[in-house]
């Protein structure tokens, strides 16, 4: 399986003249290894391109991704992560939204398709990442 990060899918239906394409090409390669999955924050970023949560439901599974709800112990880990983040001096004063995704990946032992893979490099180091870096 392999969870898809925000950027990704925003390349693919915003038709990013720049990204596009190289989104659509790693989503169809990833899709022939297994699931390609969201996670809860992933959609709430999607959700204000769109007029209603149906409108995004039909292009999600238009792309062909399904919703997978984050594990109990990645939200754990998740917010450890944050405490871990700002006694290093992070300024953000709630946890982000990198690390619901970045914790949902590594608890899941999933692969993480992103084009921003600088936080996930730190944080969650034992993850694979799928970037265009």
């Amino acid at each position: 399986m392999t969870l898809v990060d925000t950027n990704i899918l925003i390349d693919i239906l915003s038709n990013d003249r720049i990204w596009r394409r190289w989104s659509v090409d790693m989503m169809e390669r990833r899709s022939g290894l297994g699931a390609l999955i969201i996670t809860d924050v992933v959609y709430a970023e999607l959700s204000p391109g769109f007029d209603t949560d149906n409108d995004l439901d039909a292009a999600l599974a238009e792309l062909g991704v399904v919703l997978q709800r984050i594990p109990a112990q990645a939200l754990f880990l998740a917010g450890q992560v944050f405490a871990r983040y700002r006694r290093g001096g992070g300024k953000a004063s709630t946890v982000l939204a990198d690390f619901f995704i970045g914790a949902h990946a590594q608890v899941g032992r999933l692969t993480l398709l992103t084009r921003d893979a600088r936080r996930y490099r730190v944080y969650f180091p034992a993850v694979n990442l799928i970037t265009s870096e």
